[in-house]
């Protein structure tokens, strides 16, 4: 059921002003659900999405390696553990890899390529070949770093965000319309390094003088989730976080995403 709910989910953003229909029919076709780990062993990538929970996923490793050949990769999906803590106690260190995917991914290209310090070159180059062949955007970490790229970037943003409702400034309504009417459209085109150079780093010098020192830098910001969380207001899930979640908003807010990214990835 859970798998279905997600090729659903995957169909309805799939029309045919992006998609070609027979090939959604295929696509969806080749899709095998299987309980049984052993139903891996001709696999020669396995990618890990299971819960953040690090004995969670070692004890899989373990398991997985029982199962898949000498040669079969395996690309973690976590969000944050380093690589080398993940490869803790495997017979193959040098197969694992963190390969970190953003949601949706069929309309999101991004995977962020991170190997740990026993992962072979070949390897990586193996996986790298394997995402662009699928139209992928790979980007290879040189080194892990907590959180990679885009989640740091992410959390940063979520920071300063939380830190405006938090001192009274603005209500998050606000601030996310903000996001989606400016930063949100222009870094589809062109990232923040970007952006600096091409509005002059000395501009950028003088506005981050007086604007670095006075945002936010500390957990403080944290206790407007802390506080939502121990209510039990937990987002969409719960049906309240910093909005109340009632179906017409989930219609709305997901016809909009799918609109905007299909019409943001067009040819």
């Amino acid at each position: 059921m859970y798998l279905l709910s997600h090729i659903t989910f995957w169909q309805s953003s799939c029309t045919a002003d992006q998609f070609n229909p027979g090939d959604t029919r295929a696509t969806v076709a080749r899709i095998r659900a299987t309980e049984a780990l052993a139903d891996l062993a001709g696999a020669d990538l396995v990618v890990e999405a299971i819960p953040e929970r690090l004995a969670l996923k070692q004890a899989l490793y373990t398991e997985l390696e029982a199962v898949i050949g000498s040669e079969a990769l395996i690309a973690s999906n976590t969000s944050g553990f380093p690589p080398d803590q993940l490869a803790q106690g495997m017979k193959h260190p040098e197969r694992l890899l963190i390969a970190h995917f953003w949601n949706p991914p069929h309309l999101i290209p991004l995977v962020e390529i991170v190997p740990g310090s026993q992962t072979m070159p070949q390897t990586v180059k193996r996986l790298q070949e394997r995402l662009q062949v699928m139209g992928l955007e790979v980007v290879l970490l040189k080194k892990a770093i907590p959180g990679f790229i885009g989640n740091r970037l992410q959390f940063a943003l979520l920071r300063e965000a939380l830190a405006i409702v938090q001192s009274g400034a603005a209500t998050a309504e606000d601030v996310d319309r903000v996001m989606r009417a400016s930063l949100g459209r222009r870094y589809a085109m062109v990232g923040p390094l970007e952006v600096a150079d091409m509005g002059g780093l000395d501009t950028f010098l003088d506005i981050a003088s007086h604007l670095l020192p006075v945002l936010a830098k500390d957990e403080t910001s944290l206790e407007v989730l802390r506080e939502q969380v121990v209510q039990g207001k937990t987002g969409l899930r719960s049906g309240e976080g910093h909005y109340v979640w009632d179906e017409e908003r989930k219609v709305r807010i997901a016809k909009r995403r799918a609109y905007q990214l299909r019409h943001a990835l067009r040819p």
